[in-house]
């Protein structure tokens, strides 16, 4: 086998690549693509798993030491997301909501993402330098990644933080193994182990990188030998160990189908398409989406079925027979699919049958066997033209190349603009997607365009009419368009298809509470508590239609019920205190007003009524301060000079 031409560069050549020109050209790549991605920035659509890793994450939202416990705490039923365990990405996430406080402005969560992506791409052309020895080739080549189109998707979808930070790690992982093998010793070994631990806790599609570790191995270093191979196996172990965590916990929360569970022919098929598509996408990348629909039948009557059958049919023969020339082409291709191996459908977690962001971190397989070409030409053309002009010509070349992927990043950013655009946009590209419309549908209840809303989920149900997610949805627009009829009827088709669905029963007793229907709603609420007993929200709103309905006493029952489950409960509290006050029993209800307070300090309704409470008890400067404090906060309540003025009377009276 003739790969001789595959030697590393002696070290004088890696030297002669100018090392201390690294530090220029890899902050300059970084800031280049920081200004192609800039408009992400004021990217604002939230799509797929951004409402439970962030809207509706109640960890996430309540930034610190006790939330950064449970999200690492649950390792094998996380409680907050559904799906595997990935305690960093969370973390992250959690930290950029500490300093954003708006989950409805995304300018904080797109500048981390940004960032993580610039500093990737940084890392990316050191992984190339330290590989080939060759500073710009390995720049040139990092750009090609940093502006990428297919790069859009982990930066503009909020949720997707998971791939920036396992890629970072990642990277650090190789760059350290790399050192290491360059004789840096033990600590850069450790050091690289670590990086890799991190990268799983981050995102367990890293799954893979010792077997990348082993291909470096054999190409470029090759060093693929017995020590190279004992070498990895702390990295299996803690492989192992992750591989495990995230089926079970993928297993508990979320969607998680076995190869047993389909054909046969299953899983040939979907690599054989993926294979291709992925390859497609990275080398012509239009009409690139954040849903890539399976196809309506996974079998080779579907012509992008059989141009991935026919495609992978002569891929494959193509680098067994370029490995008598060199192991560039096989290696990197390998280093591809091995790294995209987990998202390639044989475990079946997800709706599509490919995405954008799960090429993040393979497609650096594709860019080692262009840096090596690239930096053997540049050290030598194989013709006689001379080498300032093949090499001005490569830079060229590259640059344009760059500039084609930068102009068409830049127009793909255009649709990450609001949710709406980009749900319009998806939908154009895979019109009879049922979850695309139901999206649409999402962000535009969310703009108050209730009718279109209601058309969205309409179609959407068309497409799909037995999803209980689709008819909930729908009721709850026709709720807000007043139709409420019709909304209970789809509250009522979704608990019919899923008989457990304790969401539309809630969703069913705010409907109807917010129409005055509080006898109904109530009936909603019980249904909701049979089936979710131990959730306070609906002891709460159970308590809320008994007062309603007069019944105070059973609703002082349902309230205490939410305050054993969650002891912060600030409504319940609140409505304890006025239920107490009404009775008469005004000590007890200053107490549930105080205990409101703690949760919610800035609750200007109780601090009134907690005034009014203790006036009542003869207790005036505790009153006055209550009133005091309601005027720093609104210098303009209508009712709190007034009060303080009758209190201070009151209490000159006494004296």
């Amino acid at each position: 086998m003739k790969t001789g031409n595959d030697t590393l560069l002696s070290q004088e050549n890696r030297a002669g690549g100018s090392a201390s020109v690294l530090w220029i050209l890899a902050p300059a790549v970084a800031i280049i693509v920081i200004a192609i991605h800039w408009p992400v920035l004021s990217a604002q659509a939230i799509t797929f798993d951004d409402q439970q890793y962030l809207i509706d994450n109640r960890l996430t939202k309540n930034p610190s030491l006790d939330s950064m416990e449970q999200f690492f705490g649950e390792v094998l039923e996380p409680s907050t997301v559904g799906g595997y365990y990935q305690p960093l990405a969370m973390v992250s996430l959690m930290v950029d909501y500490a300093f954003a406080r708006n989950v409805r402005d995304l300018r904080t969560f797109h500048r981390t993402s940004l960032l993580l992506h610039a500093a990737n791409t940084s890392l990316i052309v050191v992984l190339l330098y330290v590989l080939f020895g060759h500073v710009w080739i390995a720049a040139l080549v990092g750009l090609l990644f940093g502006v990428h189109p297919l790069t859009i998707e982990p930066i503009a979808w909020v949720s997707d933080r998971k791939t920036l930070l396992a890629g970072c790690f990642s990277l650090l992982c190789l760059i350290f193994y790399v050192r290491y093998t360059r004789r840096a010793g033990w600590i850069s070994y450790g050091v690289s182990i670590l990086m890799y631990i991190l990268a799983l806790l981050s995102k367990p599609t890293s799954l893979p990188v010792p077997v990348l570790l082993l291909l470096l191995d054999y190409w470029p270093l090759r060093r693929l030998n017995k020590r190279a191979i004992l070498e990895k196996i702390p990295f299996f172990v803690f492989a192992g160990l992750s591989a495990v965590v995230t089926i079970i916990s993928q297993s508990r929360t979320a969607r998680a189908e076995m190869p047993s569970d389909y054909p046969a022919t299953r899983i040939p098929l979907i690599l054989c398409h993926n294979i291709i598509f992925y390859l497609y996408k990275i080398f012509w990348p239009t009409n690139v989406s954040s849903h890539y629909a399976m196809p309506k039948s996974l079998s080779a009557s579907q012509p992008r079925v059989l141009a991935g059958i026919i495609g992978t049919c002569l891929l494959i023969p193509a680098l067994v027979l370029s490995l008598r020339w060199t192991r560039a082409l096989m290696t990197g291709w390998l280093f591809f699919f091995v790294a995209i191996f987990p998202t390639m459908g044989i475990i079946g977690f997800t709706i599509v049958i490919a995405a954008d962001k799960y090429a993040y971190l393979p497609g650096i397989g594709l860019l080692l066997p262009m840096a090596w070409f690239l930096s053997r030409f540049w050290k030598a053309p194989a013709t006689r033209v001379p080498l300032i002009v093949s090499r001005g010509v490569t830079c060229i070349i590259l640059l344009v190349l760059a500039g084609l992927l930068a102009l068409t990043t830049r127009r793909y950013l255009v649709k990450w603009h609001d949710t709406v655009t980009l749900s319009k946009y998806m939908i154009s590209l895979a019109p009879d997607v049922a979850e695309l419309h139901n999206g649409l549908g999402w962000a535009l209840a969310e703009e108050k365009r209730f009718p279109e809303a209601v058309e969205s989920y309409d179609r959407a149900l068309q497409l799909d009419p037995d999803s209980p997610l689709y008819h909930n949805n729908l009721a709850i627009a026709l709720s807000d368009t007043g139709r409420m009829s019709e909304s209970v009827k789809e509250f009522k088709r979704a608990v019919e298809i899923q008989p457990a669905y304790a969401t539309a029963y809630r969703n069913m007793g705010i409907a109807l509470a917010t129409h005055n229907r509080a006898y109904e709603a109530a009936e909603a609420f019980r249904e909701f508590i049979r089936l979710k007993p131990n959730v306070a929200d609906g002891h709460k709103n159970l308590g809320m239609m008994l007062v309603i309905m007069n019944k105070p006493s059973e609703a002082m029952d349902e309230f205490r019920k939410a305050i054993e489950i969650k002891p912060n409960q600030s409504d319940s509290h609140k409505m304890m205190g006025r239920l107490l006050a009404k009775q008469g029993k005004i000590d007890e209800a200053i107490d549930e007003f105080q205990k409101a307070l703690r949760s919610r300090p800035l609750d200007l309704a109780v601090r009134d009524e907690l005034g009014t409470c203790l006036a009542e008890k003869g207790r005036f400067d505790e009153a006055i301060r209550e009133w005091q404090i309601i005027l720093q906060i609104n210098p303009f309540h209508p009712k709190a000079r007034e009060r303080i003025l009758r209190a201070e009377a009151k209490r000159g009276a006494v004296h």
